[in-house]
């Protein structure tokens, strides 16, 4: 069975939608649904994403919906049957939002409710685990990731809004992880605000990190167990798979946690050179250049091509202390990255698909896994546009968010947000027995888009 283990261990085309133009700044038909399919180069599976109205779905290439979850937030993540003691078809998702204390200290931010209680469903929707009523002040305020150990306890990454030493603001919202055991009890707990020293700032970045004026000064949007990988087998301990590899997208680094000791044992950024124009900055392989406000770094699980490597959805969008030049037509990048030499070893920008770097454009969440076929499959969060390109950038599966949530403006004008915060490759066998096999694939008809 090709379970979850090698995918997650560390995360026809459709009527357009047509709106008055009035209620969207992009196209007025924007087409949705699986917009294109080689079937000889595409690897079959499901995705997993929860869509603008908080229904996770499972969706097979051809974009059809073959199963769905209710979901109270923006994200949804499959349990590996692997250390799920073998159940199939369970999803980790927000049960319950609730008015919290703290949020209030994010300026601009708009939602003040907070998850308060998360939870294991089942393939039919049960709950079988849930974690919040026993969190400190009953609230989980679990944000980002999430993920099942083989103990059988789960990591939640989470907010505490604390006064850490130091800082100029008398209270920051935090970044904290918790080890929670199958009663919903904390176990273990790790918080950022007590590494800031360990996490590669300059003494004149840290005095900024120090000053800044925004309580989120890390904002942490992926955590995930480093997992079985080459690099410990050769006896290089930072590479622990109970260890823990984190990326701050205000901060523009990526760091690996001692789950023994708590501390920082391995970075990348924040302090990195200028992406190299033209040419040189496609060479490969070289030395790891700027990232910024990068999302869902992991190591690449063993039994994948690029095993051991780490592979990272780097937005290319604002962060740090201070923030590096961005270019104005610049895009997002993915990248395969040597953990031990920090060189680049693959990239994927659009230009891999002929199109100018623009194209692929995601400042803000998105995410990259690795596939068994050597594909790696992407989620452009911003635009809601999950793709599969191949070794040599060509994409070979491409799908619109079909579920945008909609809404209307302080003018009462319809609006809608396509964006995905991320989306997951789920092997066929990960399903229940009792579902039926995908339908077979086929190319999509009728498409015109470019990209």
């Amino acid at each position: 069975m090709q379970t979850l283990s090698r995918l997650l261990r560390p995360a026809a085309l459709a009527a357009g939608l047509a709106l008055g133009a009035a209620a969207l700044a992009g196209p007025s038909v924007f087409p949705t649904g699986t917009t294109r399919l080689d079937p000889e180069r595409a690897w079959n599976g499901f995705v997993l994403f929860t869509g603008g109205d908080n229904i996770a779905r499972l969706i097979d290439l051809n974009g059809r919906t073959v199963h769905e979850w209710k979901d109270a937030a923006a994200f949804s993540t499959a349990i590996d049957p692997a250390v799920n003691g073998g159940r199939r078809g369970h999803v980790l998702v927000t049960l319950e939002l609730g008015e919290g204390a703290g949020t209030d200290l994010i300026p601009g931010r708009v939602n003040n409710r907070i998850s308060k209680t998360v939870g294991e469903l089942d393939w039919s929707g049960k709950p079988v685990w849930t974690f919040g009523e026993k969190a400190p002040g009953g609230f989980a305020r679990q944000h980002h990731d999430w993920g099942r150990l083989p103990n059988g306890n789960t990591y939640v990454l989470a907010n505490e809004v604390r006064p850490i030493a130091g800082f100029r603001l008398p209270k920051l919202l935090d970044d904290v992880i918790h080890e929670v055991n199958p009663a919903g009890e904390i176990v273990w707990t790790w918080k950022a605000g007590d590494h800031v020293e360990e996490f590669g700032f300059t003494p004149e970045q840290l005095a900024l990190v120090r000053a800044s004026d925004d309580p989120d000064y890390l904002h942490f949007n992926d955590m995930k167990p480093v997992g079985p990988n080459r690099w410990f087998d050769a006896g290089d301990a930072r590479f622990a798979p109970d260890n823990l590899i984190v990326d701050a997208r205000n901060a523009n680094f990526i760091a690996i946690i001692d789950r023994k000791s708590g501390k920082v044992v391995w970075t990348l950024g924040p302090n990195l050179s200028a992406i190299p124009r033209g040419a040189a900055g496609r060479a490969l392989p070289r030395p790891v250049d700027q990232i910024s406000g990068q999302h869902d770094a992991q190591i690449i699980p063993a039994g994948l091509p690029g095993a051991g490597n780490l592979l990272v959805f780097d937005n290319q969008g604002t962060g740090g202390y201070p923030s590096p030049p961005l270019p104005v037509t610049g895009g997002s990048r993915v990248l395969e990255i040597d953990p031990i030499r920090k060189e680049i070893v693959w990239q994927y920008t659009a230009e891999d698909s002929g199109q100018p770097g623009w194209a692929f454009r995601s400042t803000h969440i998105s995410a990259a896994r690795r596939l068994p076929n050597g594909n790696t499959f992407i989620d452009e969060g911003q635009s809601g546009r999950l793709f599969q390109v191949t070794r040599e950038g060509d994409i070979v599966w491409e799908y619109v968010n079909a579920h945008p949530r909609a809404g209307k403006d302080e003018r009462g004008r319809p609006t809608l947000n396509f964006q995905l915060y991320r989306a997951q490759p789920v092997p066929a066998d990960w399903v229940p027995a009792e579902l039926p096999k995908p339908v077979a694939l086929r190319p999509a008809e009728g498409f015109a888009r470019a990209r």
